[in-house]
């Protein structure tokens, strides 16, 4: 499957062309992917360095991946809109904040100047603005909590669960 994310004002922003989904229900989608190659927006062509399992809900205001490196799982969260699936491409909106979280549980919020700015630019409505506040919350609690995909068992399950499917 296709990963696309986009920025709020419809262009596209970044592209993923190849994952592999592990797990697709009404509300979660799981998977994973290794050395994928991205696109951005610029035409600029790039290979993820290690694995990865990400996980995204159609209900929630971000998407997480964990990086499966040799000195521990590290996690790039992005504050977006809840995904949707069309035509076997899984699409959200990039609402620039993100979140590293390190294998000791930092916490470091990236991108707030590119959030103001694109805030501005863009001109997120109000509305949009309160969902991105609570998708920083609800994400800094899950993190905190070790919900969902920050229990160490969910990373090591799904990992499993794609070197199985995708032979790798």
């Amino acid at each position: 499957m296709e990963i696309r994310s986009y920025k709020h004002n419809g262009k596209l922003h970044r592209l993923w062309e190849t994952s592999t989904i592990l797990q697709k229900t009404s509300t979660e989608i799981i998977g994973g992917n290794d050395r994928v190659l991205v696109q951005e927006a610029s035409g600029e062509r790039w290979r993820t360095r290690e694995p990865a399992i990400f996980y995204f809900h159609r209900h929630k205001w971000f998407n997480t991946i964990a990086l499966l490196r040799e000195d521990g799982i590290y996690f790039y969260c992005n504050i977006s809109s809840p995904c949707v699936i069309d035509s076997e491409v899984l699409k959200y909106i990039d609402y620039d904040l993100d979140i590293k979280v390190t294998p000791e549980r930092r916490i470091q919020m990236l991108d707030e100047d590119e959030y103001e700015q694109n805030r501005e630019e863009m001109q997120y409505p109000r509305a949009i603005e309160e969902k991105i506040a609570e998708g920083v919350n609800e994400l800094k609690s899950w993190i905190d909590q070790g919900e969902g995909p920050f229990d160490p068992q969910f990373v090591a399950y799904w990992y499993e669960q794609f070197i199985r499917l995708d032979g790798k």
